[in-house]
């Protein structure tokens, strides 16, 4: 299969497309909560693409503390992805990719917090618990002798303590650790070798352009099948690729999700690999074009509410609700009381002066947006 074929729609279209997106959100009034939209759209879009279906105001819910009923398995994992995305996304272009990010997006310590420079870890031994220390020796002390078994018996747990913590902290395979259940965990996935595995590719497409190398590590990723539990992880570190290139600019973390969920499912999962590099390309191109008319949405939507907040009080709360609005897919009364503080009864007084629609179709927990 050659690369050469991809290169036309990469270089041209996607790439101009994405970063169009880019710049119109870094000068827009509804950039910031734009951005974090993205967060819960991709995030939702994301639990599709791995065959699993979660509701985005269950999960809008669940990320503010207001849940309305027990979070499922499925909801919890789109809450971690939520999560990891806003970590990606506050962290330098290059971070997601380093060794130290790579270890920290997968649960593992980074070795190098283990060496006490940073105050963190064991003590350092400059502190003597026990022994005849500077200042205080068996002929000063009177007590000593009584006291010799104690200080030995903490000395003991110091020790015990300080090892585990270093087996804890030291990052180990799967397959190693004990504590994995054997009917959930398959025991000999060698996750630390296939990601050297997954990194190898990546390293041999360093020379082409960025939408190319998102392109290649992350069919590499899906076909590796990196982490057992997380495939997700790979999309994330495709979209920190686009954003490394310079093509995203540093400014947001590219939706790919919502672009893959776009694409059939036959194409996305194609035995021939030329298949699955252009559905992915063509997903990268949907993502973009999809951004673009979501934001030129938002602002639309926006423009519309600040005519209502026309000729209103200086103290009124209603431009908070439209902040709160734009930052949210969905909101519910009782983020709008927790934000403007006021009961949820007025909370959904003023949901109604805005005109907000009411997304979900229930008589109770009720959740409203502009979707």
């Amino acid at each position: 299969m050659t690369i050469s074929s991809l290169k036309p729609q990469s270089k041209s279209h996607t790439a101009v497309a994405l970063a169009r997106l880019d710049e119109r959100i870094a000068r827009s009034p509804v950039g910031e909560g734009f951005l974090e939209r993205a967060h819960f759209l991709d995030a939702h879009a994301s639990l599709w693409v791995d065959g699993e279906l979660v509701h985005l105001e269950d999960l809008v819910l669940h990320d503010g503390l207001r849940d309305i009923r027990a979070p499922t398995h499925e909801l919890n994992i789109a809450r971690d992805i939520l999560k990891t995305r806003r970590r990606i996304a506050a962290h330098p272009p290059a971070w997601a990719l380093s060794a130290q990010g790579l270890a920290s997006l997968r649960g593992r310590a980074w070795p190098a917090a283990s060496s006490g420079g940073d105050g963190e870890g064991v003590p350092d031994g400059n502190v003597e618990v026990g022994g005849t220390g500077a200042g205080l020796g068996e002929a000063e002390d009177p007590d000593a002798d009584g006291l010799s078994d104690a200080f030995a018996a903490i000395d003991a747990v110091l020790a015990r303590s300080g090892a585990a913590i270093e087996e804890a902290k030291a990052p180990g395979r799967v397959k190693a650790a004990p504590d994995k259940n054997p009917f959930v965990y398959d025991l000999d996935w060698d996750e630390d070798e296939r990601l050297a595995e997954w990194q190898a590719v990546l390293a041999r497409a360093q020379d082409l352009p960025p939408v190319l190398q998102a392109t290649v590590a992350l069919d590499a990723w899906n076909e590796i099948a990196v982490l057992q539990h997380a495939p997700w992880l790979g999309r994330l570190l495709a979209a920190s690729i686009l954003r490394e290139g310079g093509i995203t600019n540093g400014v947001h973390l590219a939706a790919i999700n919502l672009g893959l969920k776009a694409i059939p499912v036959d194409r996305r999962r194609h035995r021939d690999r030329e298949t699955r590099l252009l559905a992915i390309a063509r997903a990268l191109t949907i993502s973009a074009e999809t951004g673009l008319k979501e934001h030129d949405r938002l602002v639309l939507a926006r423009q519309m509410m600040m005519r209502k907040l026309e000729g209103r009080r200086t103290s009124s709360r209603l431009p908070e609700l439209v902040e709160l609005v734009m930052a949210r897919p969905l909101i519910s009364a009782g983020m709008v009381a927790k934000t403007l503080e006021v009961t949820p009864q007025g909370a959904r007084r003023f949901v109604q002066e805005l005109g907000l629609r009411e997304m979900t179709g229930r008589g109770r927990f009720r959740a409203w947006g502009i979707l």
